[in-house]
């Protein structure tokens, strides 16, 4: 009976998490309008639906400190990669076929070149960093430098932007209550903006609004993986027997990874369902690229200049080495998939299913 608060706390989260998201997806889609598909999907969206994951890093580091706080925030990242690479892409697709939309998808050969090339040399920096006990402000300034170098590619690259004059959502009135009624319903879009039209100055207090839930919804994840990763916790004066003794990081890299991911599954099943196939897939890899390059970076960097360099015991430094390593072959495995033929399939999502669920076998085998 332990267990079920932990995870009662992990579904709450979860939920404020996703409604969180959705504001935010709506403020940053309008102050990106103008960008093109495939940029778009590969920079506002992935960024907005990969907050909870920049957050989540940053309290793991904060709340368990250096290098336990480290591991989860790694597993969080590594998890939610190869939920991104595998769950989102395979889901997309299936979906898009059950619905009868289309038997296939066709995305872009050269956005799943950038976007995969990036996360390549990327994995392979941080599998560097790791390597040579970098995790200190240079190591984190290599990450975040790399991710904005790729921003600025996807900028100076972009070609003919969709000029939008203006950025209509469409309510039904009917059901628009009033703004606290809305805030209790955690839907941040309706309580702030409503009605109205939005506009740059709305549109940026409800990117800071759903940002601050998000930000309280991801530190009760962390305490959450915390509670449902020891033997026995204390839960303010519940003794809870979880029984799982499992190490922080195996934790995240299942549990925390999954629950950041609710936004990023979300926004990418719903461009799909749209038609939006190079926005769908693009969010999912290119939200690899900023919790790697930035959720990751930027944490370490950060941590190293307020404390002090992040030092790895030689078992956390294997288990995070191995992590990464598998999964650079799954970011190739899904790379082959995705462009081994024009159009993907039905077939080629359950085969992205199948390597996920490969992975989760292997971790819980691993720390068993």
């Amino acid at each position: 009976m332990g267990i079920i608060i932990p995870l009662l706390l992990i579904l709450l989260s979860s939920i404020i998490i996703w409604k969180s998201s959705d504001g935010f997806d709506y403020a940053s889609s309008y102050l990106g309008r103008n960008l093109t598909d495939g940029v778009k999907g590969a920079t506002i969206n992935a960024i907005s639906s990969s907050m909870p994951e920049l957050l989540t890093t940053i309290f793991f580091l904060i709340y368990l400190k250096d290098a336990v706080g480290f591991s989860g925030g790694l597993g969080t990242v590594a998890g939610s990669a190869v939920f991104n690479a595998m769950v989102i892409p395979a889901l997309s697709i299936i979906l898009v076929v059950s619905y009868g939309i289309s038997k296939s998808i066709t995305v872009s050969k050269k956005v799943i070149y950038r976007d995969s090339i990036a996360l390549i040399i990327l994995q392979l920096a941080l599998i560097g960093i790791l390597y040579f006990q970098m995790l200190n402000w240079l190591g984190g300034l290599i990450l975040v430098f790399s991710y904005l170098i790729y921003i600025f590619y996807m900028f100076y690259t972009m070609n003919n932007p969709n000029l939008k004059s203006e950025y209509v959502i469409n309510l039904d009135k009917s059901t628009l209550d009033n703004s606290f009624i809305s805030f209790l319903k955690l839907d941040f879009y309706r309580a702030i903006i409503g009605n109205k039209k939005i506009n740059t100055l709305n549109a940026i207090l409800l990117l800071l609004v759903s940002l601050l839930f998000m930000g309280g919804s991801c530190l009760i994840l962390v305490w959450a993986c915390e509670l449902i990763g020891e033997k026995e916790y204390n839960f303010f004066g519940y003794e809870g027997l979880a029984g799982l003794n499992l190490p922080i990081s195996a934790v995240a890299i299942i549990i925390a990874a999954a629950a950041t991911s609710v936004p990023d599954t979300i926004l990418s099943v719903k461009d799909a369902l749209k038609g939006n196939y190079n926005d769908a897939i693009s969010n999912a890899v290119g939200s690899n690229v900023f919790d790697i390059g930035f959720a990751l970076g930027f944490p370490i960097l950060m941590y190293s200049l307020l404390y002090e360099p992040i030092i790895l015991d030689d078992s956390i430094q294997e288990f995070s080495i191995n992590i990464m390593l598998i999964l650079l072959f799954l970011t190739l495995a899904t790379f082959i998939v995705l462009v081994s033929s024009k159009k993907i399939g039905k077939a080629r999502g359950i085969i992205l299913l199948i390597f996920y669920l490969i992975f989760i076998i292997y971790i819980l085998t691993s720390v068993s």
